[in-house]
C-alpha cells in the first residue's frame, strides 16, 4: 500500500531552514500535518559524512510519510548522498530542493539555480530515482527563475521520475515578497498527470481552501504560516471538512511551547534555550499583552531552567 494517499488533500510542512528542526516537526505532526519534510539537507556534506548534517536525517517516529530533501547537482554526490540515505530507516520519499534562493545556494547551481539548467534538473531526479530505495523521488521547484515557465519545469520534474510536486508559485527573483501565482500552480496541475501540491502564502484555513478550489491541486505545503501556529494544520483541516473549528486555547498554547521547548533541549542540550529564542518570538505574536517586553527579556535569557520558567508565566496569561 502506497505511504501517500492523495485521494483527499494532503496537507505538508515545508521545509524551513532554522525552523522545521525535529522538534518543531515533532511538535507539528501531532496537529495532523500528513507530510513532514527535513530542513533543507546539503548533498555535499551528507556525502562527506558530516555529523552534524547526518544527524539532521533524524525523524520522530510519529513522522510517517517523512521526506528528506536534499539540494546538490553533482550527480556522483548526489548519488553518493542517496545511497547514504538509503541505510535511513523510516524514510518514505527523498526531495530535490529546486527552489532555494539564497545566493550561497543558488551560487553553486544547487536551489533555483537547476531551474536556469532543466536538463542538469531533469538528470538529477534522474540519478536519485535511479539510486533511492524509497517509495518516492519528488522535487520542490519554484516557477522559474527570473522568467515564469511554471509548465516545463513541471513536465521536466514528471519525465525524470518525480512521483510528485511541491510547487512554490514564485520565481526565484521573487523571493518571499512577489504575489504568489495561483495560475501558473494550476496550469502546472492541468498539465501534469502526477500529484502537484501547491506552496506560498497558506496562512490561513480560508487560504488554504480557496488555493485547493482555485489550482486543483492535490494538497497546500505551509511553511511560514505554521511557524508560531503549529496548530495550523488541525485548524485547516477542521475547517476543510466543514466541521467547528478547532479550538485554539490559551491552556492549549501554553502546552505546545513547553512541549516543543522540552523537545529543544532534549534535542540540542542547553543551547536548544538559546535557539528557541526565535520561536518565543513567534508564539508571542499571538496577540499576548507585554509581548514586546517579553522578547526583550528573553533575549538575555541563556539558561533553560529560567527560560522554561519565563516561557511558562508568560503564556499563564490569555491573549488579549
Amino acid at each position: 500500500m502506497a505511504t501517500l494517499d492523495f485521494s483527499t488533500p494532503l496537507f505538508a510542512l515545508a521545509p524551513l531552514a532554522g525552523f522545521t528542526d525535529l522538534p518543531f516537526r515533532s511538535v507539528v505532526k501531532k496537529f495532523g500535518a500528513d507530510l513532514t519534510v527535513s530542513e533543507m539537507i546539503s548533498s555535499n556534506a551528507l556525502a562527506f559524512q558530516n555529523e552534524r548534517t547526518i544527524r539532521m536525517l533524524e525523524k520522530n517516529p510519529l513522522e510517517t510519510p517523512y521526506s528528506i530533501q536534499i539540494a546538490g547537482s553533482d550527480q556522483a554526490v548526489i548519488q553518493k548522498a542517496v545511497e547514504l540515505i538509503n541505510q535511513q530507516d523510516g524514510v518514505d520519499i527523498i526531495d530535490l530542493n529546486c527552489g532555494c534562493p539564497a545566493p550561497k545556494v543558488v551560487n553553486n547551481l544547487q536551489g533555483s539555480s537547476l531551474l536556469t539548467d532543466l536538463d542538469k534538473m531533469g538528470e538529477t531526479i534522474r540519478t536519485i530515482k535511479k539510486y533511492s530505495n524509497k517509495e518516492y523521488t519528488s522535487a520542490k521547484i519554484r516557477i522559474g527563475f527570473d522568467e515564469k515557465n511554471p509548465v516545463e519545469i513541471a513536465k521536466v520534474c514528471e519525465k525524470n521520475g518525480a512521483d510528485f510536486i511541491a510547487v512554490h508559485g514564485r520565481t526565484r527573483s521573487g523571493r518571499y515578497k512577489a504575489p504568489v501565482d495561483y495560475d501558473a500552480i494550476r496550469a502546472i496541475k492541468e498539465s501534469v498527470s502526477i500529484p502537484v501540491i501547491a506552496n506560498g502564502d497558506i496562512t490561513t484555513p480560508e487560504k488554504a481552501k480557496w488555493v485547493l478550489d482555485y489550482t486543483g491541486a492535490d494538497g497546500v505545503m505551509v511553511g511560514r504560516g505554521a511557524v508560531g501556529k503549529p496548530w495550523i494544520f488541525q485548524v485547516m483541516k477542521s475547517y476543510l471538512n466543514g466541521t467547528s473549528s478547532a479550538e485554539v486555547t490559551p491552556e492549549l498554547i501554553k502546552e505546545v511551547v513547553l512541549e516543543h521547548f522540552d523537545q529543544m533541549i532534549n534535542h540540542y542540550g542547553q543551547y536548544g534555550a538559546v535557539m528557541f529564542r526565535k520561536h518565543l518570538h513567534t508564539y508571542s505574536k499571538t496577540g499576548y499583552q507585554g509581548a514586546s517586553a517579553f522578547r526583550d527579556l528573553v533575549n538575555r535569557v541563556e539558561e533553560p531552567k529560567e527560560m522554561r520558567e519565563v516561557a511558562e508565566r508568560f503564556f499563564s496569561q490569555s491573549p488579549l
